[in-house]
């Protein structure tokens, strides 16, 4: 004759099921969640922009370089990030700034984005592209050229870039919940952005992960042990 299962049973399997579902629920708004921030662009060489693989403190562009930043809520993912509005091009922007010796020429674009990626109560201060051609000394780096014709600039204890012309006036990477398709709005989320302006997270974290998957690992044990009890 088969004994049913005990009520100890039955009520490990609901705790369980309420547990895996509470876990998957707090999953749900982390893997839909952007970054507001500003990204920072190399130009192609044909009027197109590629995603810097260094920080803007790092990289020492060339005479006739092209960088950009954009300021927007962006995925996680490369082809998701959002470019400035402007070509990369560096006669549009630096052909009317004579060479001068021992130093070079910086084609700079700063898009401050659009006013549904702007913080809650800020504004971009333009809505069209700025495009300036920065001239520095030979060995400056894009943080430098930057500095030198869009202060004031703003950075976090990361050394992250959180504003260029104090725009935005507060925030620095913050986490959003992703835009409804066609509505350009999103709602502040309580995380931040901790791998500086490449955007890295926004997705469940591994220990939420693990979590879902020990809970489901419980829950199949405890069946297991239900029914080998029925037996």
């Amino acid at each position: 004759m088969r004994r049913r299962p005990s009520g100890r049973s039955g009520a490990l399997a609901v705790l369980l099921g309420v547990a895996l579902a509470a876990l998957l629920a707090a999953a749900a708004p982390a893997m839909a969640a952007g970054y507001r921030y500003w990204s920072f662009w190399d130009g192609a060489g044909d009027g197109t922009w590629k995603y810097a693989t260094a920080g803007p403190s790092s990289a020492r562009p060339a005479d006739g370089s092209v960088q950009g930043f954009r300021f927007a809520v962006s995925r996680d993912e490369a082809t998701e990030r959002v470019q400035p509005r402007a070509a990369a091009d560096f006669a549009a922007v630096c052909s009317g700034t004579a060479p001068e010796a021992g130093r070079k020429r910086v084609a700079l674009v700063v898009d401050f984005g659009v006013p549904q990626d702007a913080p809650a109560g800020d504004a971009p201060p333009q809505e069209s592209p700025r495009t300036v051609c920065a001239q520095v000394p030979q060995d400056a780096t894009t943080a430098e050229a930057l500095a030198s014709v869009a202060k004031p600039l703003r950075y976090n204890s990361s050394a992250l870039l959180c504003a260029i012309s104090g725009y935005p006036k507060q925030g620095c990477g913050d986490q959003v919940a992703a835009p409804e398709p066609g509505t350009g709005t999103e709602a502040p989320a309580t995380a931040t952005a901790g791998a500086g302006a490449e955007g890295d997270g926004g997705g469940p974290s591994a220990g939420l992960l693990a979590g879902i998957a020990a809970v489901a690992a419980l829950a199949a044990a405890g069946v297991w042990q239900s029914r080998r009890r029925t037996r």
